[in-house]
C-alpha cells in the first residue's frame, strides 16, 4: 500500500511517519481487503492538531475519518479509531462487494468547480444570474450500483455521492436527508 503522510504548515518527524504506517496497516490489514493508498494529512488550528486520513480500496471505494486533539499522536490515534470503527461495520459488505464484482469500479472524468458565495443582502440586486468560478479542479465519477453509492456515502461522511448507476449512461445521486434517511435521484428512472 502506498502512504501519502504530509503536514500543512507544519513538519511532521520519521517517528510519526512510522507510528501512522505501523498503526494504519494494521487496521487495513485486519478490516479491508488490498487497500491501494492512503493519504494522512496533519495540521495545527490554535493549538489542537488535526488528522485526516483517507484510504483508498481497491474496489473503488474510500474511507474517511478525521480528528483534533492538543496532542498530534492523539489526533491521529483517534483518528484511526474512527477508521478502524467504520471498516469493521461495513467489512462483511465490502468483502461481499468485493466478490460479486469482477472488474474494478470504472471511474470517468468530470470537473469540479468552487463557486463564490454570494451576498444576501436583501436590498441588493444581484448583478448577474451566473455565479463567478473561483477554482476548478478534476475529479471522477465511478460507476457503482446504489448500495455501493450508499456505503460509500457512509464510509467517507460525505454529505452526497455523485455516481453512474450501473447499467445506465445517466447521472445519480444519494444523499443524506435531515431525517437521517437515504435520498436517490436516478434521471433514467421517470415515470
Amino acid at each position: 500500500m502506498r502512504y501519502q503522510i504530509s503536514g500543512k504548515q507544519i513538519d511532521i518527524g520519521d517517528a510519526l511517519q512510522n507510528h501512522v504506517k505501523t498503526e494504519l496497516g494494521v487496521v487495513v490489514d485486519k478490516y479491508a481487503e488490498r487497500p491501494t493508498g492512503a493519504t494522512v494529512v496533519f495540521s495545527k488550528s490554535g493549538a489542537e492538531y488535526n488528522c485526516e486520513a483517507v484510504i483508498h480500496l481497491s474496489t473503488g471505494l474510500t474511507a474517511q475519518a478525521n480528528a483534533h486533539t492538543h496532542d498530534i499522536y492523539s489526533a491521529f490515534d483517534q483518528c484511526a479509531e474512527k477508521m478502524e470503527k467504520q471498516l469493521r461495520r461495513y467489512k462483511r459488505r465490502l468483502k461481499d462487494h468485493h466478490s460479486h464484482r469482477s472488474e474494478p469500479v470504472e471511474l470517468s472524468g468530470a470537473s469540479t468547480y468552487i463557486l463564490a458565495a454570494t451576498d444576501h443582502d436583501e436590498d441588493k440586486e444581484p448583478e448577474s444570474l451566473q455565479p463567478m468560478i473561483i477554482a476548478e479542479t478534476e475529479t471522477k465519477v465511478p460507476t457503482l450500483t446504489v448500495g455501493e453509492a450508499v456505503m460509500q456515502l457512509e464510509l467517507a461522511g460525505a454529505p452526497v455521492v455523485v455516481f453512474h448507476k450501473e447499467g445506465t449512461t445517466g447521472v445519480n445521486v444519494v444523499y443524506r436527508r435531515p431525517d437521517g434517511n437515504f435520498g436517490w435521484i436516478d434521471p433514467d428512472n421517470i415515470k
